[in-house]
C-alpha cells in the first residue's frame, strides 16, 4: 500500500501519514485532485485527506469528496504542533517575515503578534519551509511541521507556537475498494453523501428518522452542487455501524426523500472522540 497525500515533502499530511504507518510509501500529489485520482485508478494507493481543522474548521475539500465518492477506510485526529523554524544559526530575534500556508498563519496568530513578526502568505507549510531553505535568508522563517525541519535542514527556533495547545485535524484515510468492517464491540462511524428531492419541509423530514431511531449525527454539512446556487448536498456522520438495526432503519428513511444517496464509509471512531475537547 502506498499513500498520495497534497503537498511536498514533510507536510502535515505526510507527517500524520508516517505517524499512522510507519515506513510507508508516500506519494507527493501537486493538489487534492490528483490524491483522489491516483486512489480512483489505483487500488494499493489510498489518499490521506485533511478534512477539518478543530481551530479553524473545515479544509474545504467536500466537494472532491463528492465528486469521486471514495470509500472512507478510517479517521484519524491528529495533532497539529506548528514550529517556527529558519536556518541553522538564525535566533528568534533575527526573523522579521514569516512563511506559511493561511490557516497556519491564522493558527499562529498570537505569537505572530507577540513577537511583532509579518505573516506572508504561501500555498503549504513544507513548501515555506523548502522556501527558507533555498533564499538562505536569516531574516525569514517559516511556520511548518518537524518533519519539514528535518528534510530540508533547519532549525527550529520555537516549538508549538499554535495559539490552540489542542490544535488537530482530522484526517480521512481513502480509497477506491469498498471494505466495511464487521460489527462488533468498538464505536463506529458512518459517513454519506444525500441530495434531496425539491419538496417543501424536505430537510426536516428527511431528518426525523434518526431522531425517531435515537441515532446521534454528529456532522451535517451542505454544499452547493457544481453550478448550481439553489441545489445542494449534504456531507453526513453518524454514530454507528451501518448493519444496526436502527441505522439501517434510519437510512431507508432518509433515501425516501432523497433524489441522489451514497454512503461513504463505515469505519472505527477514532479514540480522540472520546475526549472531552
Amino acid at each position: 500500500m502506498k499513500i498520495a497525500y497534497q503537498g511536498i515533502a514533510g507536510s502535515y499530511s505526510e507527517s500524520c501519514a508516517k505517524h499512522m504507518y510507519p515506513g510507508i510509501e508516500t506519494i507527493s500529489c501537486k493538489t487534492f485532485d490528483e490524491c483522489f485520482e491516483k486512489a480512483t485508478l489505483d487500488s494499493n494507493i489510498r489518499a490521506i485527506i485533511p478534512e477539518s481543522n478543530k481551530t479553524t474548521g473545515n479544509i474545504g475539500v467536500e466537494y472532491l469528496i463528492f465528486k469521486y465518492r471514495l470509500n472512507i477506510y478510517e479517521e484519524f485526529f491528529f495533532p497539529i504542533n506548528h514550529n517556527l523554524i529558519g536556518l541553522r544559526g538564525s535566533k528568534l530575534k533575527d526573523i522579521k517575515n514569516v512563511y506559511s500556508h493561511a490557516q497556519a498563519l491564522s493558527q499562529a496568530s498570537e505569537f505572530l503578534k507577540k513577537n511583532n513578526l509579518s505573516a506572508n502568505v504561501r500555498a503549504d507549510t513544507a513548501g515555506s519551509a523548502k522556501y527558507i531553505a533555498e533564499v538562505q535568508d536569516k531574516t525569514k522563517g517559516a511556520i511548518a511541521s518537524k518533519l519539514s525541519a528535518e528534510i530540508y535542514n533547519l532549525e527550529i527556533l520555537k516549538k508549538n507556537i499554535q495559539d490552540d495547545d489542542n490544535n488537530y485535524t482530522r484526517f480521512l484515510i481513502m480509497g477506491k475498494d469498498i471494505i466495511q468492517p464487521e460489527v462488533d464491540k468498538d464505536k463506529y462511524i458512518t459517513s454519506f453523501l444525500f441530495k434531496l428531492r425539491d419538496k417543501p419541509a424536505a430537510l426536516y423530514s428527511a431528518l426525523s428518522g434518526f431522531a425517531i431511531n435515537g441515532v446521534n449525527m454528529t456532522k451535517l454539512q451542505s454544499f452547493p452542487e457544481k453550478n448550481s446556487f439553489s441545489s445542494f448536498f449534504f456531507l453526513c456522520d453518524i454514530d454507528g455501524h451501518l448493519d444496526e438495526k436502527k441505522i439501517k432503519s434510519s437510512l431507508e428513511e432518509l433515501a425516501f426523500h432523497c433524489e441522489d444517496m451514497h454512503v461513504l464509509g463505515v469505519y472505527k471512531a477514532h479514540k480522540f472522540r472520546e475526549k472531552k475537547n
